[in-house]
């Protein structure tokens, strides 16, 4: 059974082991490791393994982050496919929240010196065409416009990768960048569970994977966000963006990499990295 954070009054999550102090404490180590790219241990220890305050800490941190004037553009789900799960040494899904300054073009580069050890996967992206009033499966993907293939670069602020599932919750799942392709389907014939991946980096395979891969189903990864984004109080609303996990392991991602991702059905993603600075 996967975890569901406890929803407060305010559409927070509950928390007793942890002070508001300590939490705020984690949050701005955090974005003190986002803003210098310099990471930090691991704060499973500082939130007494509580994920419901791991979820309390990502949304100090996404507060912090939208008064910058960052807009909220839609969520993540992350561990969703078992060979990320294993990579990572963690059993269940989590979600983050995705930012305005998150989304890069195909045209765009990603800037290597804002990151500290980032991986990528392919993924798919649903875009919601209405708000989620209901998280039944026919209400969820009846507010589904379309979907769309996507690489997602994540990079976690703790060091070495040496997290669990608290860590990287209040990594806000440790999510750093996000690119969609041109590609277009509705879910009317579209199977997103049937779909074949292929990512290459630099014309070498780097991984492939297929949406079975995917808690399944992406469908069901999309499932599972909107039921547990309801629970917090934020459900999903029309226009945005849900990328689904990864649809096989993820992989390193270099200074000057070039990246493409082939999702059947979806055509083809790509991204580019900016050459280190010297």
């Amino acid at each position: 059974m996967t975890h569901q954070p406890t929803p407060a009054k305010d559409g927070g999550a509950v928390t007793a082991r942890t002070s508001p102090a300590s939490l705020r404490s984690v949050a701005n180590t955090l974005l003190g490791a986002l803003k210098t790219a310099r990471p930090c241990k691991p704060v499973r220890d500082l939130l007494d393994g509580d994920l419901d305050s791991a979820y309390e800490v990502q949304e100090l941190m996404i507060q912090s982050r939208t008064s910058l004037g960052n807009r909220r553009i839609g969520r993540k789900v992350g561990l969703t496919a078992p060979a990320v799960q294993r990579q990572l040494g963690v059993d269940q899904p989590d979600f983050g929240v995705l930012l305005s300054d998150m989304q890069l073009g195909e045209d765009e580069q990603i800037p290597y010196d804002r990151l500290i050890a980032p991986r990528i996967e392919a993924e798919i992206a649903f875009i919601m065409g209405r708000d989620v009033d209901a998280t039944d499966r026919d209400s969820v993907l009846s507010a589904v416009d379309y979907v769309a293939p996507a690489l997602e670069i994540v990079d976690s602020r703790i060091a070495g990768w040496d997290i669990g599932i608290v860590d990287t919750v209040a990594d806000n799942a440790s999510s750093a960048y996000f690119v969609l392709g041109q590609g277009k389907a509705t879910l009317n014939g579209y199977v997103p569970a049937g779909a074949e991946m292929i990512m290459t980096i630099n014309g070498q395979q780097g991984s492939m994977g297929t949406g079975a891969d995917c808690l399944g189903d992406p469908v069901n990864a999309l499932l599972w966000v909107a039921e547990t984004a309801a629970a917090l109080g934020r459900p999903l609303r029309a226009g945005e963006i849900v990328l689904s996990g990864a649809l096989g392991p993820m992989a390193p991602l270099n200074a000057g990499d070039i990246v493409e991702a082939r999702i059947g059905g979806l055509g083809t993603v790509t991204a580019s990295v900016t050459k280190e600075l010297s």
